[in-house]
């Protein structure tokens, strides 16, 4: 893990940098070859990881942590952390696919269902379209795990974005990340989904707001409700506890 701006918050270590630290990183990590294990937390994951050793030990293993929750952002303003903002998944994925373009990276998508990944990838030829485009495979894969692995590594991509659920994007990564052959692979869950069209991010002022997730649940009830509900109030209850914890020690 990069040892600059770090937050530890719950037993987890994050960078609490700005999307433009972020990209500058990733962007010298590049040009440097070095490899670049890449994952964002939201409230869900950071609940998950309690529980979840397998996701937590993924996690944990990256060199990079953005933190991509509003929950998270001020759930660690409110035990005194010092984090700028989050850094959106889909908004980096983008950003990089332009360095990409801009630098010859070959890029490899994978990850959805087949309808979507095959229009994720119409769009992103559309709005890049001197972009190097290695390589794309959908998301269910699971029977023949190795194959995609091998078909990702000979197609010669330097970046691989994986849109697929936690924990298994993140368990995927970080079982197969020395056979992949790439130097930059990062976890971007519903993101092919929002570039397809499928589904749709929130207007700007719910995004600043914090209300994202929100609009994820208003589109995705049956799917979403229960998770949001559940680790959100989990993470009510782990800030709370932190907060009288830190309290405690202040007045003693």
């Amino acid at each position: 893990m990069i040892d600059k701006g770090i937050i530890h918050l719950f037993g987890v270590s994050m960078h609490a940098w700005t999307m433009e630290e972020t990209v500058q990183v990733i962007k010298k990590r590049l040009e440097d070859n070095l490899f670049t294990q890449h994952v964002v937390v939201n409230v869900a994951k950071l609940v998950n990881m309690q529980s979840d050793s397998v996701l937590a030990e993924s996690v944990k293993s990256c060199d990079i942590i953005n933190i991509d929750g509003a929950g998270v952002v001020v759930g660690g303003r409110m035990l005194g952390m010092k984090i700028p903002g989050r850094v959106a998944g889909v908004d980096l994925f983008h950003q990089l696919l332009a360095i990409a373009e801009k630098n010859e990276h070959s890029v490899y998508l994978l990850g959805a269902r087949d309808h979507v990944t095959e229009e994720t990838v119409r769009q992103v030829k559309r709005s890049y379209p001197e972009l190097k485009l290695a390589g794309y495979h959908h998301g269910y894969f699971w029977a023949n795990e190795e194959e995609v692995v091998k078909d990702i590594a000979t197609s010669e991509a330097k970046m691989l974005f994986v849109a697929i659920t936690s924990p298994k994007k993140e368990n995927f990564i970080n079982k197969w990340k020395d056979e992949l052959g790439v130097t930059f692979v990062m976890g971007v869950g519903g993101t092919f989904d929002v570039v397809a069209g499928k589904t749709r991010r929130a207007p700007i002022w719910m995004q600043k707001a914090g209300l994202e997730w929100f609009y994820r649940v208003l589109q995705e009830p049956k799917r979403l409700w229960k998770r949001y509900l559940i680790t959100n109030c989990v993470f009510a209850w782990m800030l709370l506890k932190a907060k009288i914890k830190q309290l405690t020690k202040t007045v003693n």
